[in-house]
């Protein structure tokens, strides 16, 4: 990628870096960074299992099961009966006796889904006032400080469990208002960091490290319980803990909240972000503070079109990040050490497939196949659909049929990944980049509503724990996937919004003069520049 810049009078071209550069630098920053955020959000759900004697908690609702895995062990059952057994029961049964991995809390299934359950009335808090404090004070540190705050309550846990669970749900919810900040912290960064036609694939590399961070915290999770230190479910938190203050070192002293803040970043690569940035009216002004036009905002449907999609992007995301392994455990009767290998397959997937779609998106932006808001709207179309479709078939696998279930999950949930790469959750940026953190912010705390009412709506429908209800569960997923794709196509846009336009600030000559000049007035300059780039 080459532009053009002046020296002396004359001018002449220069390549402008990528592999080396300082906005690939902060992107690779941000993926680790969301890789310990989710691993800090799903480790109590994964450590759960083996913190809680479940054996004691369920032994009046279990004594039927028992009987029947006593008269199996005793050699007590006829062949009659066993032939009147279904072969799916005779695994569950053959699969309970081998999980021996028993904690020492006697938490009730109540206690349980409140302590899971605090970390999302934190985070619900502090969406929108962590996008104002990142427009208002830069995402490095409201980022930076929220994962330190959160890596702090981690290493806490295993010491306030053991003290009284009421403590523990206070620790969660602390942890989820840290974490709260986040996604609008790094949008905010996305506005003033991304040139727009590498924007989809360096936020798909960042947005990616979530689903890494599920495929290494599930399975890990597992293995910790069985073969960590301090009596094992312990070392889950102080290991992913350290890693995460570890990150946060590396976060404080390498990144910078924008290009003109930092001090290793290129000359070149500074103006190639600043202009290509300022065609798009979000040349940052650090002096400056915006009035965020709430009215507006509210009544703009390509903004309506981001936050229905969110909500629905995340009842499916939550659901199975939720509840993937009580579905593998109730249905295709997978134990333990099986429940976590065969979870962390389909996010796998995820991983890959939001880096393809980012690409995707850029590549058909780039050659101008297609526009920007119906490159989003193709791609938010693929990672809802096509899922959806999967799920209902997945729907009908018993656990005869595991192995095909896990492959058809594994590429239904891939398919989510083109929403993250390509499609609504980079729209933010597309249409007001001056107020993308803000927008998440309101976009993302709704959505976290949906991700806290799916689990009750799906509990209270797998009562029985058959599959038929479960299907029932697949189908609500995949209506909700594709009623918010629709919604997408009809009310989705691709290109900055009047209400989020900036006008050239009388004030800043040299800010004006830019702007005047990507605008037309110097048509030449603006020719040569779009030419080299």
């Amino acid at each position: 990628m080459t532009i053009i810049t002046s020296k002396g009078d004359g001018e002449y071209p220069q390549k402008v870096p990528f592999w080396t550069s300082a906005r690939l630098s902060l992107a690779v920053l941000a993926f680790f960074g969301f890789l310990f955020l989710y691993a800090l959000r799903i480790n109590l759900s994964v450590g759960m299992v083996c913190m809680v004697n479940n054996t004691a908690v369920k032994e009046i609702s279990q004594n039927e099961v028992y009987q029947y895995s006593n008269a199996t062990s005793s050699g007590n059952v006829t062949n009659l009966e066993i032939d009147n057994i279904d072969e799916c029961q005779v695994m569950q049964h053959s699969n309970s006796s081998r999980d021996k991995n028993e904690g020492h809390f006697l938490w009730e299934k109540k206690t349980q889904g409140l302590l899971l359950s605090s970390f999302f009335y934190g985070y619900i808090l502090t969406q929108i006032p962590g996008g104002w404090l990142a427009e208002r004070y830069g995402g490095k540190w409201v980022f930076g400080f929220s994962m330190f705050l959160t890596a702090v309550c981690t290493l806490l846990t295993p010491v306030c469990a053991n003290f009284h669970w009421g403590l523990l749900f206070v620790l969660r919810f602390v942890e989820g208002l840290g974490e709260g900040t986040i996604f609008p912290a790094m949008h905010a960064m996305w506005a003033v960091w991304l040139p727009p036609l590498e924007r989809s694939k360096l936020a798909a590399l960042a947005w990616a490290g979530t689903q890494i961070g599920n495929v290494i915290t599930l399975p890990a999770s597992g293995l910790l319980c069985v073969y960590g230190f301090s009596g094992g479910w312990p070392s889950i938190f102080y290991i992913f803990g350290t890693a995460t203050l570890v990150w946060f070192l590396f976060w404080a002293f390498l990144v910078a909240d924008s290009p003109a803040k930092h001090k290793r970043i290129s000359n070149v690569e500074r103006m190639y972000i600043e202009r290509t940035l300022a065609e798009e009216k979000s040349a940052h002004k650090e002096e400056k503070q915006h009035h965020v036009p709430w009215f507006t905002i509210f009544k703009s449907m390509p903004f309506w079109a981001i936050l229905v999609t969110h909500v629905c992007c995340n009842w499916g995301t939550y659901s199975l990040l939720t509840f993937l392994p009580t579905y593998m455990r109730e249905v295709l009767k997978f134990d333990i050490k099986q429940n976590g290998l065969y979870s962390a397959l389909p996010y796998i997937g995820f991983w890959l497939f939001i880096n393809i779609g980012g690409h995707i998106a850029d590549f058909l932006r780039s050659r101008k196949i297609l526009s920007t808001g119906n490159t989003r709207k193709l791609m938010n179309t693929m990672g809802s659909v096509i899922p959806g479709i999967f799920l209902v078939i997945t729907g009908y696998m018993d656990c005869t049929q595991a192995t095909t279930a896990v492959i058809l999950l594994t590429i239904g949930v891939s398919f989510s990944g083109f929403q993250y790469g390509g499609g609504f959750l980079v729209n933010h940026v597309d249409i007001a980049p001056k107020y993308a953190g803000v927008l998440l912010g309101i976009t993302n705390t709704t959505a976290t509503i949906s991700g806290i009412l799916a689990p009750y709506v799906i509990g209270t429908i797998t009562v029985n724990q058959t599959q038929e209800e479960w299907q029932i569960v697949f189908y609500i997923a995949a209506c909700i996937y594709t009623f918010g794709a629709v919604f997408f196509i009809i009310f989705g846009k691709g290109e900055v919004q009047d209400w989020a336009k900036e006008e050239p600030d009388q004030e800043d000559p040299d800010l004006a003069r830019k702007l005047m000049s990507i605008n037309g007035s110097d048509k030449t300059e603006q020719k040569e520049f779009e030419t080299h780039i």
